[in-house]
């Protein structure tokens, strides 16, 4: 999805407030949504309705408050910088911030709307994002510089390595029509500007294979953006993780075959063109089974556990090592093996407040990591629960490598017979495993970089 076109130069403003409502007062009339100012004052209660439960402060000095209304487009975007932060003293929780992103969304959009707020998120938790658009700048050099994050604007790349990705591009796609290949993945922490794809070979799919925290909006056009946590150095190790989440929505298969397209991380010289066959390289954990996800599970919500099983691995908690555990499946077929260790901390908030695709859940989630228990998932992305205890014994033969421990093996039966997906960290080996049928996979390996510790 394109989100620059809901973004236009006009909602794109310098914030003359200093406190939250005043601020949001400005944007909202940015947006010309009504004529009468009883709506903006309705608009404004529904979202300060909304902070009691929750806020809207993202981090990085970035506010996303949004609201659902009967509005005719998809989505109204507006954005406004405050140089000096919103400073007053009934700012709240919003004292720190510099940057308001206000998100209007069409009551059409009821089921969407989350996957296109984690997509904003992930933009402004790019550091490199933010001090493009703190520096000190005039207005139309913000206006420029946001609208280019969102897709806006393209940027220059030097011609002559462009020639040579092109190039290699097209040695690329000779090597996955030999190979019959389902996909090519480009591994977009190679680029630094766009790549064009001027040709496509029918019937093989461009997936971009991009970090987390990567504004991708310009990186040129591919059939399917993946994201993946930037925890290892091997590429290998990469691109596992991206052929499971392509598999968990539908874009591979267990019989495909996929080309990897690579480089050196921000070299944007593409120097590498490898071939897996799936069905060899997870041959162990599929045993031939065509699909990984289950049904009922939703596949944005299974990606979405991943991301965050990834950065918990990586991040722990206040710079401690957390393992933990998600159980994501049918909760009716789930609940009879699980019994609360403690007071559920999920219970009685609204369903989108505890949807896994809510970006302001995700400190949430870090934050009861600690708690001993797994976490229970509804298929759809509803947390259901915390600190729940797993009973639950198969008569099929659960093999476990050794070494692992009762976290491993609650996930393991608790696939097994109750026909759900589990997702375990280990808080020794910072590993990411995903259980199946019994059957374990590993998503992601203890290969740390040294700079994302």
């Amino acid at each position: 999805m394109r989100l620059g076109r809901y973004l236009s130069k006009s909602r794109i403003i310098e914030l003359q407030s200093s406190n939250f409502d005043d601020a949001l007062m400005e944007l909202l009339q940015s947006c010309n949504i009504s004529s009468s100012n009883e709506e903006n004052i309705s608009i404004m209660s529904e979202i300060t309705e909304r902070e009691k439960t929750i806020t809207s402060y993202l981090g990085n000095g970035v506010a996303l408050p949004y609201v659902r209304r009967p509005i005719s487009k998809s989505y109204i975007f507006a954005i406004g910088r405050c140089k000096n932060g919103l400073n007053s003293a009934n700012s709240g929780e919003h004292k720190d911030t510099r940057l308001v992103f206000l998100m209007i969304i069409s009551t059409q959009n009821e089921e969407s709307y989350l996957t296109v707020l984690a997509a904003i998120a992930r933009i402004f938790q790019n550091q490199d994002n933010i001090n493009l658009i703190f520096k000190e700048q005039s207005i139309a050099t913000f206006r420029r510089n946001v609208r280019h994050l969102f897709g806006t604007y393209k940027s220059v790349v030097n011609s002559e390595r462009s020639s040579i990705n092109h190039l290699m591009l097209r040695e690329a796609q000779k090597i996955a029509r030999f190979n019959q290949c389902a996909a090519i993945l480009v591994f977009g922490d190679v680029l630094v500007g766009p790549l064009e794809i001027k040709e496509k070979i029918h019937g093989v799919r461009f997936v971009l294979v991009a970090h987390k925290t990567d504004s991708v909006a310009e990186k040129g056009s591919f059939d399917d953006i993946i994201y993946v946590h930037p925890f290892s150095n091997y590429r290998l190790s990469q691109a596992r993780s991206a052929i499971i989440i392509a598999l968990t929505r539908g874009i591979l298969n267990y019989k495909d075959k996929v080309c990897c397209f690579s480089g050196l991380p921000q070299s944007n010289t593409f120097d590498t063109i490898s071939i897996i066959d799936i069905a060899k390289e997870f041959g162990n954990s599929f045993s031939n089974n065509e699909n990984l996800i289950k049904e009922g599970i939703h596949p944005e919500a299974l990606e979405r556990l991943l991301a965050i099983a990834a950065d918990i691995s990586v991040e722990g908690r206040e710079g401690k090592p957390v393992g933990c555990l998600f159980v994501i499946g049918d909760i009716a077929k789930i609940k009879p093996y699980t019994k609360p260790l403690v007071l559920n901390p999920f219970y009685g908030y609204k369903e989108e407040d505890r949807n896994i695709l809510n970006p302001f859940m995700a400190e949430t989630i870090k934050e009861f990591s600690s708690i001993d228990g797994a976490f229970i998932v509804r298929g759809d992305g509803i947390i259901e629960s915390a600190g729940s205890l797993i009973q639950a014994s198969s008569d099929r033969a659960v093999q476990m490598p050794s070494g692992f421990g009762t976290r491993h093996a609650a996930g393991a039966v608790i696939s097994a017979v109750a026909n759900c997906i589990a997702i375990a960290v280990s808080e020794s080996t910072h590993q990411i495993t995903l259980f199946k049928d019994g059957k374990m996979m590993l998503f992601a390996d203890q290969s740390f970089s040294s700079s994302t510790i």
